[in-house]
């Protein structure tokens, strides 16, 4: 089959999960016989260069010059506008048997519908969450716009692929009709297996974007409290962004400087999962989670996960209590009690850990995309 993805972000010049995932895929799909192009960003392009090229097989195809993905620490509009225009006419010079684009941030989805319906491809849309009323908590007043153009993406096609159970219950509250499947994340069980712990030990690791959703100064009151019970606990926290500073802050304050370090963003990935393999349980206190690939990483590292309860949060979906991990009140009193209770409990639960993330190998997941695919492939 030839495959077109779209999507802005490209990995690995940008690494989040929505870019790895279609990498991950794409490669997969390339190793399987199929031609695969990316249609994003043009992250390599230089001054003197601005042209396509194969990386790890995929044709890569730059859209446009780069630019910044974010404003105010939220999706730029202007980008994604900008980034739907210039699409459509380098997609409209091919052919494919199948477009898959990634829903977010949904203009793009309107030029790849224009190429679809024009003949040239089957549409499939790619959704990582649905936000449906999140939009005024996100934009006030202005959310209204948001779940106008959200709801509009949504029925541009009966193709859609969602990546968590979660993602499929928010989209079928928006659109009753909806048949869509459910093609998770994944992980790469043999490299994680390949990677040795760290020679710096934890008891409680982090990681992630410090952004307010994450409740990284939960965990740190948690830290807190713990240390009253075990005064050497430690904690790495792994990741940059716009809360470091107050959350430097905040240990500060609560004197647990020798208990909570700050690891930083880490550009190699397998410096991430050797911290992993050190420590002796994950904690994510994010409240909102399209999928939550951290913990499926951290299970194949042998970590029981802490995930909170809330209703944006699809991690919780990953977890089952007590199996691979437990799901806490959005609380530092309560995380610090599921912190000691699976500090206590890590060895016990960690081959039910590693065979829970084995269910989310891309060579798995890669088979059931293909499968879907051929249905279409007519």
């Amino acid at each position: 089959m030839k495959i077109a993805f779209v999507y802005d972000a490209i990995y690995p010049w940008i690494k989040g999960g929505a870019e790895k995932r279609v990498y991950e895929l794409a490669k997969r799909l390339v190793q399987r016989g199929h031609e695969v192009h990316w249609y994003g960003i043009g992250w390599w392009w230089t001054e003197d260069k601005q042209e396509d090229i194969i990386y790890d097989g995929i044709y890569l195809h730059g859209v446009c010059k780069p630019m910044a993905l974010y404003k105010d620490e939220r999706r730029s509009i202007k980008e994604a506008i900008y980034f739907a225009l210039k699409l459509f006419p380098k997609l409209m010079k091919k052919n494919f048997d199948i477009v898959e684009c990634q829903g977010f941030p949904f203009f793009s989805c309107f030029t790849a519908k224009i190429h679809s319906l024009s003949g040239k491809s089957k549409l499939i849309i790619t959704l990582h969450e649905v936000w449906n009323d999140y939009w005024y908590e996100y934009l006030g007043k202005m959310g209204i716009f948001g779940k106008i153009i959200e709801k509009s993406v949504i029925n541009l096609t009966d193709k859609i692929i969602v990546v968590s159970p979660k993602t499929r219950r928010d989209l079928r509250k928006i659109k009753k009709s909806e048949n869509s499947i459910i093609i998770p994340n994944g992980i790469d069980c043999k490299r994680i297996s390949k990677i040795k712990p760290s020679k710096e030990n934890s008891d409680i690791i982090f990681a992630g974007r410090l952004i307010k959703e994450k409740n990284v100064d939960v965990l740190i009151k948690a830290v807190y409290l713990i240390k009253k019970q075990i005064p050497d606990i430690k904690c790495f926290i792994i990741g940059n962004g716009p809360e470091k500073a107050k959350l430097e802050m905040l240990v500060n304050k609560l004197d647990i400087r020798d208990n909570i370090i700050f690891k930083g963003f880490m550009d190699s990935y397998d410096d991430l999962i050797a911290y992993m393999k050190s420590s002796k349980v994950f904690v994510l206190p994010s409240i909102r989670e399209g999928f939550g690939i951290v913990v499926i990483e951290a299970n194949a590292c042998g970590l029981p996960v802490i995930v909170v309860d809330h209703k944006m949060n699809a991690a919780t979906d990953l977890i089952i209590n007590n199996e691979n991990g437990i799901i806490s009140k959005l609380s530092e009193n309560d995380i610090k009690d599921m912190i000691i209770e699976m500090i206590y409990k890590k060895e016990e639960m960690e081959n039910n850990c590693i065979e829970a993330a084995k269910n989310y190998d891309w060579d798995k997941i890669v088979e059931f995309l293909e499968d879907y695919y051929f249905q279409f492939d007519i």
